[in-house]
């Protein structure tokens, strides 16, 4: 299938990620925004303002041929309504951009499509592999799903390290040097699961059915006061072991030491409500 015209509006971080991938790989594409007569407009700006640009394309009266993709993971086809006469679709790298980076970044990582024609379905998972992405299908109906997922495997690990952080400048340590000692951690359980999935990756006092070492954290975590994220270290804790104790079972872990942990962790709450109600 020839290439279409490229054009990226739009400036942020993703945009001139984008654009760099496309020049890059494929051909040169334009940056900032300026009608483009032909080919696919991609709008790589705040999820707030793609409903708005398209309102504002729809008005410059685009030919029927061009197609308009946003670049956003929480939205939806809808979000492009304004431009019902043109082909319309999404095109969502699974990948943070917290600065504009190299096309390196696209490499290996999936790439949710969506789009109203097929003719832009194609080309959209063309443009995919051409940049070295794995592009998959992401329908409305599973997209807010789709997000939630990935902010928990890129916001939330950042949180949780936070508060890993947090939790080290309670006993004297720096903000850096806390940081840099979690990293290989942090590190080491990502190559874990991508060399053994989530369920073989899991380890620890959980995996291992250690209820006094788990009681003896949330008695520790107890002492402190609230986070500057307004909750409890300790009913944090709490709710990912929670989740934890199921991966557990899942890897393995003997039904009984699994009961014992899970005592472990509801002795805490009672305690914790007997506590605020006296």
């Amino acid at each position: 299938m020839p290439q279409p015209t490229l054009t990226v509006a739009g400036r942020g971080n993703l945009g001139r990620s984008l654009a760099r991938a496309i020049h890059a790989r494929l051909v040169p594409a334009r940056a900032g925004f300026r009608m483009p007569r032909r080919g696919l407009l991609f709008l790589a700006v705040p999820d707030g303002a793609v409903s708005e640009m398209a309102t504002r394309i729809a008005r410059m009266k685009p030919p029927a041929e061009l197609g308009v993709v946003h670049v956003s993971g929480a939205l939806g086809l809808d979000a492009l309504s304004a431009l019902e006469g043109n082909p319309r679709g999404s095109f969502h790298p699974l990948q943070s951009f917290p600065m504009p980076r190299d096309p390196s970044a696209f490499r290996g990582i999936a790439v949710a499509v969506d789009a109203t024609t097929p003719t832009l379905m194609r080309q959209l998972r063309a443009l995919g592999r051409a940049i070295g992405a794995k592009p998959r299908h992401v329908g409305d109906g599973e997209r807010v799903l789709y997000h939630a997922a990935a902010v928990y495997a890129s916001n939330f690990v950042d949180v949780v390290v936070a508060e890993a952080v947090r939790l080290l400048g309670e006993i004297g340590w720096t903000e850096r040097v806390a940081t840099e000692a979690l990293m290989p951690l942090v590190e080491g359980a990502v190559s874990n699961i991508r060399r053994r999935g989530v369920v073989g990756a899991l380890t620890g006092p959980i995996r291992r059915g250690d209820a006094e070492t788990v009681a003896r954290h949330l008695e520790a975590l107890g002492t402190l006061g609230i986070s500057p994220s307004g909750g409890a270290p300790s009913e944090l804790y709490r709710m990912l072991a929670l989740v934890a104790l199921r991966i557990a079972l899942e890897a393995g872990l003997d039904p009984a030491a699994a009961e014992r942990t899970r005592r472990a962790l509801t002795r805490h709450v009672a305690a914790t409500r007997r506590r605020g109600g006296a």
